[in-house]
């Protein structure tokens, strides 16, 4: 082996591990048309595109081509509740698409079931899985991470689907390369960023930046990206979303004896302390937003605000992680049906998957440090089908704003960093949708190189 041929053995290879599809489902959309028609050719490839892009019926169409080239069965698995909107929407568009609870209810076509049921399924006879809210893979350590990537590691036709990922988030994309046999998460560590450190201490992985712009291109060979169809050439008009009001509601925070004015919480103890101090304050004034809407979510992240909400809002269905999968679902649905006028629950329980269009109004009663369950919580109703200005209420003390300012920097960071990844990707997704072969401008030196006095 010459030097350039091993230097050609370490470029990354596109992986095409599909097959050309004949017609698909005609109620999507002609950019959905074309990023499925991609998906089925690569085979095992992501979809990282932003809430409201249609990712359901994408997913739907490309499990349907599958079943319909193997003559087999295809898996989707789907948070709790998002499983039985996901079916009803299949019906919606003509697909066949069984919800399955168990290895006795699977049939030959499409099966769609929760992540909590796949132990008990047998799943290496499916030709093709889906993982909806993908994010679920983000804990590389985790268990069901590691279950679900061990169960599917031969499964021939792999798709992800998730909203767009931040590039500082390596995990997410690391284990959803790992899980469709693109690259090892290791691998991908080495090869694009750097760990850290600062004396002796250890600040973590970091993008490294001259490997930036290789990074999103090796991205651009196995996931596509967008936020609005105009990305990749297409009409993107009518996915323009109706204004988003975020109010901040400050209130006033009592100062420690012998002090003038309150401290900020800066650390997670003190940020905790202060929040319970606000408790009573913040859930009197998210019940005198949340009975002025018709509809509306209230959001909270503590088990005790959870009850103190439900109490104090008349009519208010509440949501627990320790509620029976069957209260949960109902009261979801129920939700986006407008049987239930005001649902109290945490966006690490109701926050990801939902298509609650129909609520146009929201509390957060306190915030986290969490900018990805920020940013999927409001987007379950601040997406395409939104008629109406979303408008949603953050609540907090004083003593809190260090949490405000920490979201408001990831917020900015996250906007800044996809801006450049979709803008990177763009052309070379424009290229891989269309099955063209990209472009380079080789370099051929035309002078000999003089090196100066004091080098030779």
């Amino acid at each position: 082996m010459t030097y350039e041929e091993f230097l050609r053995s370490k470029q990354f290879q596109p992986i095409h591990a599909g097959f050309e599809p004949d017609e698909l489902n005609p109620n999507l959309f002609d950019y959905q048309d074309a990023i499925v028609r991609w998906a089925l050719r690569k085979g095992r490839c992501a979809l990282f595109e932003d809430t409201g892009m249609g990712k359901t019926i994408q997913q739907l169409a490309w499990a349907d081509a599958v079943c319909k080239h193997t003559d087999g069965k295809v898996l989707i698995l789907a948070p709790l509740a998002v499983s039985k909107q996901t079916a009803k929407e299949a019906d919606k568009f003509g697909i066949a698409c069984h919800l399955v609870e168990s290895e006795e209810d699977v049939q030959k076509g499409i099966n769609i079931t929760n992540y909590e049921k796949i132990h008990k399924f047998d799943t290496g006879q499916f030709d093709g899985i889906v993982l909806d809210e993908s994010s679920i893979l983000k804990s590389y350590s985790g268990k069901t991470t590691k279950d679900l990537q061990y169960r599917f590691s031969r499964t021939p036709n792999r798709l992800c689907c998730t909203a767009t990922p931040s590039p500082n988030d390596f995990t997410e994309i690391g284990t959803t390369a790992e899980f469709l046999g693109i690259m090892p998460r290791t691998e991908m560590l080495s090869t694009f960023f750097i760990n850290d450190m600062m004396g002796k201490e250890r600040i973590g992985w970091r993008l490294k930046k001259h490997a930036e712009k290789d990074f999103f291109r090796w991205m651009a060979t196995w996931s596509m990206m967008i936020d609005n169809p105009d990305n990749l050439g297409f009409d993107g008009s009518m996915f323009k979303l109706p204004e988003l009001n975020i109010q901040t509601h400050v209130l006033q925070s009592d100062p420690d004896e012998g002090v003038l004015f309150p401290d900020i919480a800066e650390t997670l103890t003190e940020r905790r302390q202060a929040r319970k101090k606000s408790a009573e304050k913040r859930i009197e004034l998210s019940k005198k937003i949340a009975l002025q809407e018709e509809q509306c979510l209230i959001w909270c992240d503590y088990n005790y605000e959870s009850e103190m909400l439900h109490k104090a809002i008349p009519e208010s269905v509440e949501v627990k992680g320790s509620d029976k999968p069957d209260h949960k679902e109902t009261a979801m649905m129920g939700f986006a049906n407008g049987d239930v006028k005001y649902l109290v629950s945490k966006p690490s329980i109701c926050g990801f998957g939902m298509n609650w269009q129909n609520c146009h109004a929201m509390v957060f009663s306190g915030l986290s440090d969490s900018f990805e369950q920020f940013y999927q919580a409001v987007r379950r109703c601040w997406r395409f089908g939104q008629t109406k200005q979303v408008d949603v209420h953050v609540i907090l003390s004083e003593a809190e704003m260090a949490v405000l300012e920490n979201i408001r920097r990831k917020q900015s960071e996250h906007d800044r960093m996809k801006k450049e990844m979709i803008e990177i990707m763009s052309d070379i997704s424009k290229a891989e949708l269309y099955n063209l072969e990209a472009r380079h401008t080789e370099y051929v030196p035309n002078k000999t190189m003089q090196l100066p006095s004091f080098m030779r």
